[in-house]
């Protein structure tokens, strides 16, 4: 299923050129795994130990700064306590949170620069007044609270301007918002023991990389897929737990992956696959997941996919308008809503509805044979940025801006 998407600019609003969606690079799918007892005592120890290693290694990235990651050192000094492949994995995962982190300061001081700039237009000018299409705010003290909002922003874009010229990144292994609710624990309906073991739980580090050139797909974490036993290759400092030969530890539990099962054993015989392993402790739960590449398919253009019709989709609050289009743009048989109530849920609801409403514009495409689907990108990422400047106020504008979020 090829995606088309007319985009509109943010400042016109008028549409530009319609462009195909990548499909996904990769595929992730996932399974509960059922460990026994003493099982569950090895992961948490193997996690916990990694995750140590983990943390330090991911220090020493953020304190290398901007420059040189310096993976090469840093992955030879962990080989002794651990193994090189489990060094490999957890200097590759330092490295995209640095570079996540440093990425998240660059859209950082971008949006402040965008609301101040957007403050700074309005201020200048007079209150009640318009300069061709910028408006000056209705009242004096709306005026003055936008002074200092700008002179809030203003400060946090020197605090970011000064990490950035630092090269200072901060990245919080198991969360940062975890790591605040230790501080409020009423407030987020957790004791002291429950927060302890989400964070624990959060900063395990049991994640190896796929190997092409090993047998199924991975050298330090194993799945069979016909035989169903999973075993991790044990760090030196606790080898001594492995039952079987070679420093490998073998779960009692057996292992299946039922969605996209096929595609996953095709994948460990002739390729490589990285797998995750993850614990919720408010559930009492192991889960196992297994992520690789596909191949990329060929480009296709918009008029290749739009040639054997396309499912319109238009983006409305709490619902989804959907008509089939021809090929010349004409509407055929009767339209279609998808309801999509989101407000007010949690967001564990809010995605399993999103899933739901995805699913269903893929069946319905599927079942009136349309080779695509046509959603329209409203592109308010700027607008999010500026808020109540470019996106109203009021108890309507707030109702809107909470609609685009």
């Amino acid at each position: 299923m090829v995606v088309a998407v007319a985009r509109y600019d943010p400042i016109m609003r008028s549409i530009v050129a319609s462009f195909v969606v990548a499909p996904p690079a990769g595929l992730r799918v996932r399974t509960r795994l059922r460990p026994s007892q003493q099982d569950a005592v090895v992961l948490r120890l193997v996690g916990e130990y990694l995750g140590g290693l983990a943390g330090g290694d991911l220090a020493r990235r953020c304190a290398l700064g901007p420059g040189a990651d310096g993976r090469t050192d840093r992955k030879r000094a962990l080989t002794p306590a651990s193994s090189s492949r489990w060094a490999g994995a957890i200097t590759r995962t330092s490295n995209d949170q640095w570079q996540r982190g440093w990425r998240n300061l660059l859209d950082a001081r971008a949006g402040l620069r965008r609301a101040s700039k957007a403050i700074e237009r309005r201020l200048q000018v007079p209150v009640g007044g318009r300069h061709g299409r910028v408006r000056g705010y209705p009242s004096p003290a709306e005026r003055h609270e936008k002074q200092r909002r700008l002179q809030h922003l203003q400060a946090r874009l020197a605090r970011v301007e000064r990490r950035l010229a630092r090269g200072r990144v901060s990245v919080c292994r198991g969360g940062r918002r975890l790591a605040k609710a230790r501080h409020r624990l009423a407030e987020a309906r957790l004791t002291g023991p429950q927060w302890r073991q989400r964070w624990t739980a959060e900063r395990l580090f049991l994640t190896a990389d796929g190997e092409a050139d090993k047998p199924l797909g991975n050298e330090t974490i194993r799945v069979h897929p016909e035989e169903g036993w999973l075993e991790l290759k044990l760090p030196a400092p606790v080898a001594y737990l492995a039952n079987t030969p070679h420093g490998r530890y073998r779960l009692s539990c057996t292992v299946r992956f039922t969605h996209r099962g096929d595609e996953w054993a095709a994948q460990v015989a002739s390729g490589a696959v990285r797998y995750d392993i993850a614990y919720q402790p408010h559930r009492g739960r192991w889960y196992l997941s297994a992520s690789w590449t596909r191949p990329t398919p060929p480009a296709v253009t918009v008029q290749q996919a739009v040639a054997g019709g396309v499912l319109a989709v238009d983006l409305n609050a709490g619902h989804l308008a959907c008509w089939q289009i021809d090929r010349h743009g004409n509407p055929v048989g009767a339209g279609i809503n998808i309801p999509l109530m989101l407000e007010g849920l949690p967001a564990a609801t809010r995605d399993g509805r999103l899933r739901d409403a995805i699913s269903r514009l893929l069946n319905l495409a599927q079942q009136r044979g349309c080779s695509a689907v046509g959603i329209e990108d409203l592109d308010f990422a700027d607008a999010r940025q500026t808020g109540r400047e470019t996106l109203g106020r009021g108890r309507r504008g707030k109702r809107f801006r909470r609609t685009v979020a």
